[in-house]
């Protein structure tokens, strides 16, 4: 199963899109591996998670073709999760021979609220058909594309169901813990009492060990190692599995530099924009 972090940042980004502080600047100034668009994440090329306003430049930068995408699955509603406005462009005029007829998204009910609101205006109803819409709740279980995905609770948003995933393929199972505080007793047990064995997994560590006022909403490295401990004591994860920390606001100055001793020390990989794993 190959994964690909085409972004890695919080929704602001890196730098910030209105901000001038000292990280900002300097991120600006280094570039490269330093700039951190909003999370999106791809698998095997063919299964997406999320889909942020920078997907049309995640696209550009990496190569991918965005038409042959048949499953979308969006965490959350929240615009840096779902710009919805850009399907819109899936037909019409906007888009020829593209590779796959239709795309399916899959999500919260709040999801499909901010789908119709944000395409009311633009959406032409031949578009609109090839772009169906399945509501999911935590722990409901869809196979799509020779893919079972098992969405799972988050904690992340009072005013919604946010969703973490889990990515089955041949054996093979991605775990995924975008945009959630210390996930709740429920997601830990239901991986422990189906046997789950995971080969990577993906952690929201949006603070890294800047402790600042999130209500519980994301993780930074001290939840991110209380979860590596419980999958490990459960059997969930062992000595193969790899963690990635990625999902880094501009607040906790996620530099290379900065990073390096902190996947040296605590055995995780730090996400860069376009970075790829394969397991």
């Amino acid at each position: 199963m190959q994964i690909t972090y085409l972004g890695t940042g919080a929704a602001e980004g890196v730098p910030a899109l209105f901000c001038n502080c000292a990280t900002c600047r300097a991120a600006r100034a280094l570039g490269g591996r330093e700039l951190r668009s909003r999370t999106q994440i791809l698998i095997d090329g063919k299964l997406g998670i999320d889909f942020p306003p920078d997907a049309f430049y995640h696209a550009l930068r990496a190569g991918t073709d965005l038409s042959g995408l048949e499953h979308l699955f969006i965490t959350h509603s929240h615009m840096d999760h779902f710009y919805a406005h850009d399907f819109i462009l899936r037909g019409y005029k906007y888009a020829a021979d593209m590779r796959a007829e239709r795309l399916h998204i899959y999500g919260n009910a709040e999801t499909g609220r901010v789908f119709a609101e944000c395409t009311r205006r633009e959406m032409r109803a031949d578009v609109k058909k090839n772009i169906p819409m399945t509501e999911l709740k935590p722990f409901s279980v869809v196979e799509a594309g020779g893919y079972r995905v098992t969405a799972l609770p988050a904690v992340h948003s009072e005013a919604e169901e946010a969703l973490l995933f889990l990515v089955e393929r041949d054996g093979r199972a991605y775990l995924h813990l975008h945009d959630t505080g210390m996930p709740p007793e429920s997601l830990f047990a239901y991986l422990k009492d189906a046997k789950k064995k995971v080969g990577l997994v993906s952690l929201d560590c949006t603070l890294i060990d800047t402790h600042s006022s999130t209500s519980g909403r994301h993780m930074g490295l001290e939840e991110n190692i209380a979860v590596m401990a419980r999958l490990r004591a459960d059997g969930v994860a062992d000595g193969h599995t790899r963690f990635v920390i990625t999902h880094f606001s501009h607040n906790s100055a996620p530099f290379t530099a900065r990073l390096r001793p902190i996947e040296a020390r605590y055995g995780v990989i730090a996400a860069y924009d376009g970075m790829t794993v394969e397991f």
